[in-house]
């Protein structure tokens, strides 16, 4: 399946699921198969060229299981909830993690001063966009607040509401400074 059609049912879960379709390929065969794929559903790699143009780095991408379905009843929903509040599941933490620092002046070794740390991704459903400035695109107070604080601190934090959105934004990450 391709990443539109896993995206088909327009949920923030289809979106994400989507983008680490796409992820797959780009770690393993670069971004622009990854596209070529996204588009035609066909993966036209050779054998033996796996590593050409590989990102590592996404192998690392990774999401924060911060929200979703707790069970179907109170009970379950709050016995799950304070299992996860007690393993350290924060309100407001972003969705998805890229730990790939960019530095200034880009030798990280002699002088060059880091930028980020890492890239935090917030995913909202496509039909939370924003119409007009200064909307909250379906943000709550504490993903506001999380991604304010993981600015001040040296991360980038951005909020996408597509899979494309995010696959854009993280390969324009990776390859800033090249």
């Amino acid at each position: 399946m391709t990443p539109d059609q896993l995206a088909k049912s327009g949920s923030e879960h289809g979106e994400q699921v989507a983008l680490f379709a796409w992820r797959a390929i780009a770690a393993q065969f670069g971004f622009e198969t990854a596209w070529q794929w996204a588009e035609t559903g066909k993966l036209e790699h050779e054998a033996g060229e796996g590593a050409y143009g590989a990102v590592p780095a996404l192998q690392w991408l990774h999401a924060i299981p911060n929200g979703g379905s707790r069970g179907d009843d109170a009970k379950s929903r709050a016995i799950r909830g304070g299992a996860l509040k007690a393993e350290g599941v924060r309100q407001g933490v972003a969705d998805i993690f890229l730990p790939v620092p960019k530095f200034v002046d880009l030798d990280k070794f002699e002088g060059g001063h880091m930028k980020w740390a890492g890239l935090y991704i917030e995913m909202k459903k496509p039909d939370l966009k924003p119409k007009k400035e200064g909307s909250k695109g379906g943000l709550s107070d504490e993903q506001i607040a999380f991604g304010e604080y993981a600015k001040q601190v040296g991360y980038g934090w951005i909020v996408c509401y597509t899979w494309r959105e995010a696959a854009t934004a993280i390969q324009q990450y990776i390859e800033w400074g090249k």
